[in-house]
């Protein structure tokens, strides 16, 4: 059985940014991810939004073996599954049902479930989850929740995602419960609609050395 919560901590400790992707094509994938990559950020979550986000995932996983391409916004197991068939190392979820939990605690990819209260947080704790997404960061009290909650549910760590950008991330990494943090300020539409990959990288660059 997988140990969900080390894997997720492996996972977290490879960067301290993880960018949280939205892709139309592969090829537009595998431009942005390439640059991402190029800039030192090699866990690449792309979420389930749009139609192609499935052939997305085959694509990076193909182009970048090394790389760890992640899944998010899985909202049921039939996604899970299916994200995992794609080439998927990983999964993210904006919160977390019974059913989820159920069937997801044998599932062999790590899985990020997301909380945004305390009781949710005890609650997925009591399911044996430890790391979790905090989600929205931002707009649920952003970093002085997570500061107070570091002293009382000693045993959780987060990734902090929604409305973190280049400004906010090092407030929440200063944290000793904050193992990285998501966003997707490292691919600005501007730049992914001219192909900007100098600037990608550049952004990467600086968010990997948000921390030593």
């Amino acid at each position: 059985m997988i140990d969900h919560n080390q894997s997720l901590r492996d996972l977290l400790a490879r960067a301290p940014v993880i960018p949280v992707l939205t892709f139309e094509t592969p090829e537009e994938a595998i431009a942005i991810s390439g640059a991402l990559i190029d800039g030192g950020l090699d866990v690449l979550e792309v979420t389930l939004r749009t139609p192609r986000a499935l052939e997305v995932i085959a694509a990076l996983a193909s182009e970048f073996p090394d790389a760890w391409v992640g899944a998010g916004t899985v909202l049921a197991i039939e996604q899970a599954r299916a994200a995992q068939e794609a080439g998927a190392r990983f999964l993210v979820s904006p919160g977390s049902t019974e059913t989820l939990l159920r069937e997801g605690a044998d599932f062999p990819l790590p899985w990020l479930h997301a909380a945004v209260t305390a009781s949710e947080v005890m609650r997925l704790r009591e399911h044996g989850r430890r790391v979790l997404k905090f989600f929205p960061a931002e707009q649920a009290g952003g970093a002085a929740v997570l500061k107070a909650w570091a002293p009382v549910l000693q045993d959780v760590m987060f990734c902090p995602t929604g409305g973190v950008d280049a400004a906010k991330a090092p407030a929440y990494l200063a944290l000793p419960n904050v193992g990285a943090v998501g966003g997707s300020w490292i691919v600005p539409a501007d730049a992914v609609k001219a192909r900007d990959l100098a600037r990608i990288t550049d952004l990467a660059r600086a968010a990997k050395a948000l921390r030593p």
